[in-house]
């Protein structure tokens, strides 16, 4: 299905180009690719690896020649996009929006009820084939085209389809914004290493290497990450002696609860 898909990218920022460099490398035919974005400095690394057209524009595009309309735009600049891509939808495009905080009713608003809309919470981790994706439809949207951008978003990583819409604010908060989560933990736990007496050079490399051995790990694992942290963890050894503080009433559990709390808090406040 995706190597015959014609896809149009609108916006070619963080989330944007994470996707597209994520198909490229699951074999999306590049020749297959348009993308629209005003500043085209942001796709120039990647057209200069592979033969992408990029236009500042959709004028003159051919609405026959587009299976999905994936905007990856700014929620805040959304309005003034979509009607341009009003056409591709009555044409038959589906339309999938990553844009945060837009619900699927505010889409069909921007761009008619009739048109067949996806939308999609992915995180960066697509950018290297370990996406995870959270979406949900509207009912206009057919199997054929749920079928499409379930095989678009599996390009990068895993998918869930969500029956209930407002789960996507807890997803943004656990998945979404999760890798940040994880990048200030290597930041910590680099300093933790410093505190304890070794060269900060060193210990970013430990910290670096020690967080995405694990997730590989993980990643491989059929086991819960509550038996891999049990395997690691001799009764009254070292591991032991940190979990009795990460593990605390007042440690990293409830300040994670809380995070999450806060984002999908702020997440509901933007949807719209």
């Amino acid at each position: 299905m995706l190597s015959t898909a014609r896809i149009v990218l609108v916006g070619c920022g963080h989330m944007g180009n994470a996707l597209l460099t994520g198909w490229l490398a699951a074999s999306v035919a590049a020749d297959r690719v348009t993308i629209i974005e005003p500043d085209t400095s942001k796709a120039a690394g990647l057209v200069a690896l592979a033969p992408i057209t990029v236009v500042q524009r959709p004028d003159g595009l051919s609405l026959a020649d587009v299976d999905v309309v994936v905007l990856a735009v700014k929620p805040q600049v959304l309005d003034e996009v979509a009607p341009a891509y009003l056409p591709f939808a009555a044409a038959g495009a589906v339309l999938l929006s990553i844009a945060a905080g837009r619900t699927l009713a505010s889409l069909a608003g921007a761009l008619g009820d009739a048109a067949a809309i996806v939308r999609a919470m992915p995180n960066t981790p697509a950018a290297v084939g370990r996406g995870m994706t959270a979406a949900c439809a509207t009912a206009t949207v057919s199997a054929a085209q749920r079928g499409l951008v379930d095989a678009l978003l599996s390009a990068v990583g895993e998918v869930v389809w969500l029956d209930d819409e407002s789960l996507i604010d807890a997803v943004t908060a656990v998945s979404g914004s999760g890798p940040a989560y994880v990048f200030y933990l290597a930041e910590c736990l680099a300093e933790a290493g410093v505190a304890a007496g070794l060269p900060p050079s060193l210990a970013r490399q430990m910290a670096r290497a020690t967080i995405t051995g694990a997730g590989e790990l993980m990643f491989r694992a059929a086991e819960p990450a509550d038996e891999l942290r049990r395997r690691v963890t001799s009764p009254g050894g070292t591991t032991a002696a940190a979990l009795t503080a990460l593990m605390a009433q007042d440690g990293l559990q409830p300040l994670l609860t809380e995070a999450v709390r806060r984002a999908a808090a702020r997440s509901r406040e933007l949807s719209h």
